[in-house]
């Protein structure tokens, strides 16, 4: 029953990470879809392949954070059955904002359903933890995203201030790759890097003591998974984070990509901090656009994924706690 358990909650966990792949995919490429520096399929291409490699090639100190540190490996076989029911809740948010168009994230999905699992069954949770590695980066992140998008295309208007903007246009367009690759592989060093987390902690179920690692073959499973979930796309999103909130040129695109991919990076290696890839990269495209005028940024836009970003941990929580009351006395 442990081992059947066991594949189970490994699938679901890769299932999670494709719905995180195409649900992100609009972080790493709606800016250079949206300036028509790559086409959608050669963007998603770039996206998937620097996907996996962020998250195969860095040290897995986003996993530890999330499954070392949210909640209490517990009982064994029990402790499957809450890694079930948290994903499947992450899922289902996920499915949602999905169809709607929201950028939410992914990331705060899975917290919220490891939360909203943990409290359901009287697992113990880490509250410390959450506020330290989730709750500080939740609200410093976008704000230094959208800070940080501010200076870099102030920085960029400035130097090329005298030149004629077609040239600088072309300039940029041919930047805007490279930088699509830089924040894909950001975007995989984060994301990925939360179901392998997951996965190693289903891992250690019936094996109380054992040191928390993850395995070669688990950073694979998940590189491969996120990696085919951006490939499938996500149009939705991708057409609010590209079109929706700011009119979107090769320089502010770059700009974007540039500094959202910067925050992520040192989250992820400096910090440890399983940080959402959604409210940096939509915060950065706030903060570009605001140096043109606040009418510059379509704030009814904006006020909607603020609005998801509030809602997704507590959303996700609530579904993962109904699914746990479902299923446990069923695995339990």
């Amino acid at each position: 029953m442990h081992v059947t358990g066991l594949v189970v909650v490994v699938l679901i966990a890769l299932l999670f990470d494709f719905t995180n792949g195409f649900h992100d995919s609009a972080n790493a490429i709606a800016s250079s879809i949206s300036t028509r520096a790559l086409s959608p399929r050669v963007a998603l291409a770039v996206a998937a392949i620097f996907n996996l490699l962020g998250a195969t090639l860095f040290s897995p100190k986003v996993a530890k954070t999330i499954g070392g540190g949210i909640i209490d490996p517990g009982k064994s076989y029990h402790l499957l059955v809450v890694l079930a029911a948290a994903l499947l809740g992450a899922i289902t948010w996920n499915l949602i904002t999905w169809y709607f168009g929201l950028p939410s994230s992914s990331t705060h999905s899975l917290i919220g359903g490891l939360i909203g699992a943990g409290l359901a069954s009287s697992t113990k949770v880490h509250w410390h933890v959450i506020v330290q590695k989730v709750v500080i980066p939740m609200v410093v992140s976008p704000l230094v995203g959208f800070v940080g998008g501010a200076l870099v295309i102030l920085v960029i208007l400035w130097a090329f201030r005298k030149a004629k903007p077609k040239p600088v246009n072309q300039t940029f367009r041919r930047l805007q790759p490279i930088a699509a690759a830089f924040i894909s592989l950001a975007h995989g060093m984060q994301d990925a890097q939360k179901t392998m987390g997951v996965i190693a902690l289903a891992l250690l179920a019936g094996h109380p003591g054992k040191a928390f690692e993850v395995p070669f073959w688990v950073k694979l499973s998940a590189a491969v998974a996120i990696a085919l979930g951006t490939y499938s796309g996500g149009w939705r999103i991708i057409r609010t984070l590209g079109r929706r909130i700011i009119k979107m040129d090769p320089p502010r695109g770059f700009a974007v990509d540039v500094t959202a991919a910067t925050v992520l990076m040192f989250a992820a290696q400096n910090a440890s901090a399983p940080v959402s890839t959604t409210h940096v990269i939509s915060s950065t495209v706030m903060g570009v656009g605001s140096i043109d005028g606040l009418s510059a940024v379509r704030w009814g836009v904006a006020r909607s994924i603020v609005a998801a970003w509030i809602l997704t941990i507590p959303a996700a929580g609530l579904v993962a706690s109904l699914v746990y009351v479902a299923i446990n006395p069923i695995f339990g």
